[in-house]
């Protein structure tokens, strides 16, 4: 019985593949016909079948960049950018949106050290890092084995050497794994899709107004206080906002 049930699942999870990708292809013909409505209507809708990609947000954002939609067209290429931070098309088409923006906010420099430490810690992702570990946990084993059934001082030499420089690799990637692993926890980005935001110094209605912010801008959420959420901006400015004010990247 459980089996037929595998088959079913498989089947139909087959078919879902086969309609998203005839939706996907019918999008794009509607957006090389400059029917771009009618495109994000299709691409939304292999969205709401929980299929994600980088080319289905990138394809979608530039759509919504067509009609002036600043704020989802940005949401989008953030989007595309979490699946392929690399993708050059990608970060060229996000300026471009960026651009349409009202809000212009300076950004705090790091210090040498820390932004040195960071741009490393980025050069890969948690997931790679973590195989980058195993491949040197699996270096060090060998090189230890090899070290151990040496006859030669020579090899015995080279084996000790090669296994305490993997030791040594594997903590650094070890460690640059863990801190990956926390900036990607602390990293809470959101952007503002309200066309202008009042963003209060505590969260209720009462407060006095800190300052505005306006749709496209994207901010990072520290705390959430039943409706309301705790914003910091790239120059430090922090204040609190409607949480229907903003749409977290995070998550599907």
């Amino acid at each position: 019985m459980k089996s037929f049930f595998y088959i079913l699942s498989f089947l139909l999870s087959f078919a879902s593949l086969a309609q998203n990708e005839t939706l996907f292809e019918e999008a794009n013909t509607l957006y090389n016909q400059g029917k771009y409505a009618e495109a994000i209507d299709k691409y939304t809708a292999i969205l709401e079948t929980k299929n994600h990609s980088a080319s289905l947000y990138f394809n979608l954002a530039n759509a919504n960049y067509k009609l002036n939609n600043i704020a989802p067209s940005i949401f989008y290429y953030e989007k595309a950018l979490q699946l392929n931070p690399n993708d050059t098309d990608i970060k060229n088409n996000i300026a471009f949106a960026r651009n349409m923006t009202v809000d212009a906010i300076d950004t705090i420099p790091e210090g040498g050290l820390n932004k040195l430490l960071k741009n490393m810690t980025n050069t890969f992702s948690f997931d790679n890092w973590a195989k980058i570990s195993v491949a040197l946990v699996f270096c060090f084993v060998v090189l230890f084995l090899l070290y151990y059934f040496a006859y030669s001082s020579i090899r015995k030499r080279f084996a000790f050497i090669g296994s305490l420089l993997s030791l040594i690799l594997l903590c650094t990637s070890l460690l640059f794994a863990f801190h990956k692993y926390n900036l990607d926890e602390k990293d809470n980005p959101a952007i503002v899709f309200a066309q202008e935001s009042k963003v209060k110094s505590e969260p209720n209605l009462r407060s006095e107004e800190s300052f505005r912010l306006h749709e496209g801008t994207k901010v990072q959420v520290l705390d959430t206080v039943n409706n309301w959420k705790k914003i910091k901006l790239s120059d430090g400015k922090i204040g609190w906002l409607l949480s229907e004010d903003i749409k977290m990247l995070k998550g599907l």
